[in-house]
């Protein structure tokens, strides 16, 4: 298997079973209905490890664009593949929401909801306010990223990593992902979402793309701080890009709060993830 075909099926597992516990939870008639959001940061945290032990040996097991960029940018993954793993990632993402689609496919005409429907699928705000969303979505993702760089530099029983990092993602959903729904991970939340676009979700309303720059822009940065912050604090390798990202993180968050009213997106509550 290709470095790129394993991206693109691990990314594609990872919201085959992230969406799916979403859609279980959130979509009428389904057993797992209102399960609540243990069960889907639960459900994500699986997702990732799975995914991660399916493809790891072929691809790394990035399945994130934000942990894609942030190995680059610190040097630690060349920049001439992040394109294609990006490209994978993304591909993989709408393969996988897709099949999300066809599994739950008598429960969408069930759900009247389209916000219920567009949760399954994408991130949603559940306080809209532009700049404190980016900001939760760097938090989290910069987490996600020094968190794995720090499993990934102690000694485990031989396979254990994947596993360990599945309890990281369940820790930061149950910490930091009730603002954002805690994407964290650009191609989870474009790819499910322009699936939602396209795909003939009865009833499903608008796919709210005035809000998917942000967990697209935050992650990227949340990440690019946490590889850069890890180098530096715990093997003191300081370099000017940290600084350089910590600007253009400054920057964006700036903009974002001079933006108009209190930001783009709708509050969905206990329908979010990874």
């Amino acid at each position: 298997m290709s470095p790129f075909l394993g991206e693109l099926v691990g990314t594609a597992l990872l919201i085959i079973f992230g969406s799916g516990v979403c859609a279980g939870v959130n979509l009428k008639k389904s057993y797992a209905a209102n399960s609540g959001w243990i069960v889907i940061t639960m459900g994500w945290g699986l997702a990732v490890a799975i995914a991660a032990y399916a493809v790891g040996q072929y691809s790394g097991a990035h399945l994130n664009p934000a942990l894609t960029v942030a190995l680059a940018i610190s040097g630690d993954f060349p920049w001439d593949d992040v394109l294609m793993y990006v490209i994978a990632q993304v591909l993989g993402a709408m393969i996988g929401a897709a099949v999300v689609y066809l599994h739950y496919w008598p429960h969408w005409k069930e759900t009247d909801d389209p916000s219920i429907k567009l949760g399954v699928f994408a991130t949603s705000p559940a306080v809209p306010n532009v700049s404190a969303n980016l900001l939760s979505e760097m938090i989290g993702t910069f987490v996600l990223v020094l968190g794995i760089l720090a499993i990934g530099a102690n000694r485990f029983a031989d396979g254990l990593n994947p596993f360990i990092v599945g309890f990281l993602i369940i820790a930061i959903g149950l910490s930091l992902g009730g603002t954002t729904g805690y994407a964290i991970n650009p191609a989870r939340d474009f790819g499910p979402r322009l699936a939602h676009f396209l795909l003939p979700i009865p009833g499903k309303g608008p796919s709210n793309w005035s809000y998917a720059w942000v967990p697209i822009i935050g992650p990227l940065l949340g990440g690019a701080l946490g590889s850069l912050v890890y180098k530096a604090l715990f093997l003191g390798k300081t370099s000017a890009a940290l600084w350089g990202v910590l600007i253009a993180a400054a920057a964006v968050l700036a903009g974002a709060g001079m933006m108009k009213g209190k930001g783009a997106g709708s509050a969905v509550a206990d329908r979010r993830s990874v």
